[in-house]
């Protein structure tokens, strides 16, 4: 019997959409609250250890340009079904009594699910009425980020009770339910679209992105390697400018680099890179400093999982904030919207930087993060899918899913270097002035993104006689969200 779109009843569509969203996310947090856990279970450094979130990032920043391709064809529903299979496969690797090898293997595994959230925004642009499609899309977009504060206690309660192996059962058991519930919902695209996986783009691609997170992720390198990271840095660089000029000739590009011809989506892209670095700055300092023991001489000493309590005012505002960015972005605009939740982000950096003696106070940092980072993640595709059609939808958003992933990284990067450095010698934790360094550099970075989002909303404002779609401000003649 074939399946048809009409198999799916918006009632089961969308909670299969957000579902799906929120498990990939979640899954691929498991990653930062179990590497002290998993050093210790399967006797490896930390090191080592880390390189279960840093292959996860890796193989979610590649699978996503190429899912998102892959889902602007006619085998959308079967590349989902086919991604998710391998994300339940990857899963029950990670709880399989084999080496650590095998471990990264099915993290590996599991990371290529992170390159879904793109496809899942594609059905709720193809399948659903405008306005709430463009309110799933922006549902779909935070849960992919708030997610991590689902993921982050769950994980932290059952590694205490359990241990590690405890935990990444979690993983076995959403991805299987989030498997059965797109078997169920997911219906196929329309007919008449085609789409081909520029192999020789997604070599050049994977190839930079694994450089980028590399240097991202192994901190040591520029402490002890200067020079050898520097011509990484730069071999990173030639690849992506090759990666660039073999995708503008190809005839069905992994990434239509040519939207970023359009300040929005170029404008976009940046304020998500920058401000990506911020946002995960921030969530990783609080982490650190909450479980950072009294004795260093500031910090509250938290187990995995009481740390992990500490993202859910993350969550719950970033979800308040999802449900108030339809409304506000018809008031003001997506781009100015994107600006005030630059803004919100800062002043929790902020408030964290002159003020965590307590832990309420962390908790509101945290809140302020959260509100921010939801507001911020909801208004993010209306910015760019005002000048995209609808067959690009998959293939525009994934390539933002790489850029947010490649900021969150250097954000990790970032926050490991600052501490570092200000760790004295014989020491085992930075100076509580190592955390206001670090807060300063978020400050920057999201007055940077901040900046640029309004440069964006300026563009818009001097455009004449927009036309305003559920999908954000779009000029006369750009983009196709009406195709």
């Amino acid at each position: 019997m074939s399946i048809s779109s009409s198999r799916s009843e918006p009632r089961l569509l969308v909670p299969s959409l957000l579902l799906i969203a929120l498990v990939v996310a979640a899954v691929g947090s498991l990653g930062a609250p179990l590497i002290t856990s998993v050093a210790t279970t399967f006797h490896v450094s930390l090191a080592s250890a880390q390189w279960t979130l840093t292959i996860t990032l890796l193989s979610g920043a590649i699978a996503n340009p190429v899912l998102g391709r892959l889902g602007a064809g006619s085998h959308r529903r079967g590349t989902i079904l086919a991604t998710l299979a391998v994300v339940v496969a990857g899963s029950v690797l990670t709880v399989a009594p084999f080496p650590f090898a095998w471990l990264l293997v099915g993290r590996g595994a599991q990371g290529v699910g992170l390159g879904l959230t793109a496809l899942m925004m594609g059905v709720a642009r193809d399948h659903l009425p405008e306005d709430r499609g463009a309110a799933t899309i922006a549902l779909v977009s935070v849960a992919s980020t708030i997610g991590i504060g689902v993921g982050y206690p769950l994980a932290g309660l059952l590694t205490e009770l359990g241990g590690v192996r405890a935990a990444y059962g979690l993983g076995v058991f959403v991805t299987a339910v989030a498997f059965l519930a797109a078997w169920r919902s997911m219906p196929v695209p329309p007919v008449g679209r085609s789409a081909r996986v520029d192999v020789p783009g997604a070599l050049l691609l994977a190839g930079g992105l694994f450089l980028v997170l590399l240097l991202a992720s192994e901190t040591s390198l520029w402490n002890r390697h200067l020079g050898l990271a520097v011509a990484l840095a730069a071999l990173a660089l030639l690849l992506f400018c090759v990666w660039a000029a073999v995708e503008r000739r190809a005839k069905s590009p992994l990434v239509d680099v040519r939207l970023v011809r359009y300040r929005a989506v170029a404008g976009a892209y940046v304020a998500m890179l920058v401000g990506g670095v911020g946002m995960y700055l921030l969530l990783t300092l609080i982490t650190r400093y909450a479980q950072t023991p009294r004795r260093a001489g500031y910090g509250f000493g938290l187990t995995t999982f009481v740390a992990g309590l500490v993202l859910v005012p993350f969550s719950l505002l970033g979800f308040v904030a999802a449900k108030l960015t339809p409304r506000l972005r018809e008031r003001i605009g997506a781009p100015l919207l994107l600006a005030g939740s630059a803004i919100v982000v800062l002043a929790g950096f902020v408030l964290f930087a002159v003020a965590r003696s307590n832990l309420a106070e962390l908790l509101v940092s945290m809140a302020i993060l959260g509100f921010g980072v939801g507001s911020f993640s909801a208004a993010m595709p209306a910015v760019i899918l005002a000048v995209t059609p609808k067959s690009e939808t998959s293939s525009a958003m994934s390539f933002n899913q790489v850029v947010r992933s490649v900021g969150f990284s250097f954000g990790s990067a970032v926050g490991g270097l600052v501490l570092a450095a200000r760790t004295d010698t014989g020491h085992l934790f930075p100076t509580d002035g190592a955390y206001t360094t670090a807060a300063l550099i978020g400050i920057a970075a999201m007055a940077v993104s901040a900046m640029t989002s309004i440069a964006l909303a300026r563009q818009h404002a001097s455009k004449t006689e927009p036309t305003t779609t559920p999908w954000g401000t779009r000029p006369e003649g750009q983009g196709g969200s009406s195709q």
